[in-house]
């Protein structure tokens, strides 16, 4: 038989507790004091009633900013050639899965200006994606990606409207754009942040995904610095407020309306959010559109070198307490490095004064400068640090390194301790100097560290290698010295970089 009664039982007030609890986490945030009493069952079952208090929104925020967003529809031309791979004759808006796909890309169609001996042929798309508002008079941010080889823009308001619009300027080293309205008004616009934002920092993601316009989502900063091989200056925000096809070029917000990054790439194996998504902070967007405003692209510090990043083999081979900047393995011929004395084997520490991390934040650092700005290079040569003047150079389009040494000439010789064999580069056509590797044994400390045959040797220890000897000479040397390893520079093709060999047998 159950019995009832009016007091509680003990098992009876755990539960209210527990429930009382799992209320007021569905009551999301609220603000002010929340009481809670349990002396009867009567004041639980209040809980149930509608609350007074107001829940944490963003609907203020948002409703504030979203006209500043933006859908931005392209109209792309890629112009196809007869090269190998080519696809010709088909007609426009194709796709490999018509039926009749196979057909025209076997036997073309008549009259197509793409067909056989007509020369190339233009093959026009369609893309979409987001933006944002940053003047009044029409400048728009948005995504490289977005609008690259765009023949035709508009950008598509809140309210509707569509406006005739064009690109200013490209980045595709950050995946930025700059476009502009073209019939100008009064626009409402959002600015960036001023502040850092933090790891665990709200994020409200507005955009246009699958070409749903107004779209609204919410999370928070998952990560910082994330480096995800976009690009050289790879810098993201890493973010869990869903983003997916479309909403590239969109701002990310922080909980205060203003733009914290610009939402760029997802990682996602299904092809849709899996909550990894990556946003470029609003300072690199900051500098580069003032750039694309100003000049129509980006205008940035060169200080001419090929690096490397500073492994603990590495480090502990030059003396380096901990494994942190930039190892540089060639200055590029009259370039600002090379004028203010850089060489191969300087490793640099930091710039103007601030820790150089490592190889990728170095070239943000030196990105961030203006070229002819002069600025302390902190290096780490021969076990102390140099400080140099460097008056850097405009970044080029493409960048040229090259190695010339004097020759030398001498017999084979084996290293039976580390599994090479070594002959003179002259010998051999591989060069005017240094020992380049014969025969590598597989299981040797040399292969392990990955060097191959046809690799060049060009310095050991710091030291200019003309032949093997050379290289004999400078392991020998240093392990006489109680070094655990032996830092070697190598040529593999058309690259240098620098490797620590281990000491000992």
């Amino acid at each position: 038989m159950l019995r009832t009664s009016d007091k509680p039982t003990k098992s009876r007030v755990k539960a209210l507790l527990l429930g009382s609890v799992f209320a007021l986490a569905l009551g999301g945030i609220v603000a002010g004091e929340t009481a809670l009493i349990f002396d009867s069952p009567a004041n639980a079952q209040n809980l149930s009633q509608p609350q007074t208090q107001a829940v944490f929104s963003f609907a203020d925020m948002v409703q504030r900013v979203q006209p500043a967003v933006v859908s931005i529809r392209v109209k792309t031309d890629e112009t196809v050639g007869h090269g190998e791979g080519d696809v010709e004759g088909l007609p426009p808006g194709l796709t490999p899965d018509s039926p009749f796909y196979d057909f025209f890309k076997r036997f073309g169609m008549p009259g197509m200006p793409g067909n056989r001996d007509h020369g190339p042929q233009h093959r026009y798309g369609l893309a979409q994606g987001s933006g944002f508002f940053i003047s009044a008079d029409g400048y728009v941010v948005t995504n490289n990606h977005v609008v690259e080889n765009a023949t035709d823009v508009k950008v598509v308001t809140d309210d509707g409207t569509e406006h005739d619009a064009k690109v200013i300027g490209t980045d595709p080293k950050t995946d930025l754009a700059l476009v502009k309205v073209t019939d100008g008004k009064d626009f409402p616009h959002v600015t960036f942040a001023a502040n850092e934002s933090r790891v665990g920092d709200w994020v409200v993601a507005v955009g246009n995904p699958f070409g749903l316009g107004g779209t609204v989502t919410a999370g928070i900063i998952s990560a910082r610095g994330r480096d995800i091989g976009a690009g050289p200056y790879d810098d993201f925000l890493q973010i869990d407020a869903p983003i997916n096809k479309g909403n590239s070029g969109g701002p990310a917000f922080n909980a205060g309306g203003e733009v914290i990054g610009v939402n760029t790439a997802i990682y996602s194996p299904s092809g849709g959010s899996v909550g990894i998504g990556f946003a470029i902070p609003a300072r690199t967007a900051q500098q580069v559109v003032a750039s694309l405003m100003d000049h129509g692209k980006v205008v940035r510090g060169w200080l001419g070198v090929q690096i490397q990043p500073v492994t603990e083999e590495i480090a502990n081979s030059i003396g380096l307490d901990k494994a942190h900047g930039a190892l540089v393995t060639e200055p590029q011929d009259n370039s600002p490095a090379s004028k203010a004395g850089i060489e191969a084997g300087d490793t640099i520490l930091s710039i103007n004064g601030l820790e150089v991390e490592d190889a990728k934040d170095l070239a943000r650092k030196i990105a961030a400068f203006p070229p002819k700005t002069v600025v302390d290079v902190t290096l780490w040569r021969d076990g102390k640090e140099v400080i140099v003047k460097v008056n850097l150079g405009e970044l080029p389009n493409e960048q040229v390194a090259s190695s010339q040494k004097s020759g030398g000439s001498e017999e084979h010789t084996s290293l039976d301790d580390y599994g090479l064999t070594l002959a003179p580069a002259d010998a051999v056509g591989a060069g005017d100097s240094g020992a380049v590797i014969t025969e590598v044994d597989p299981g040797g400390k040399a292969s392990e560290r990955g060097l191959r045959q046809g690799d060049v040797i060009l310095q050991a220890g710091g030291q200019t290698v003309e032949g093997p000897r050379d290289v004999s000479k400078a392991i020998s040397g240093a392990e006489k010295a109680g070094k655990k390893a032996i830092l070697l520079r190598v040529k593999s093709g058309d690259s240098v970089r620098f490797l620590a060999l281990p000491l000992g047998k």
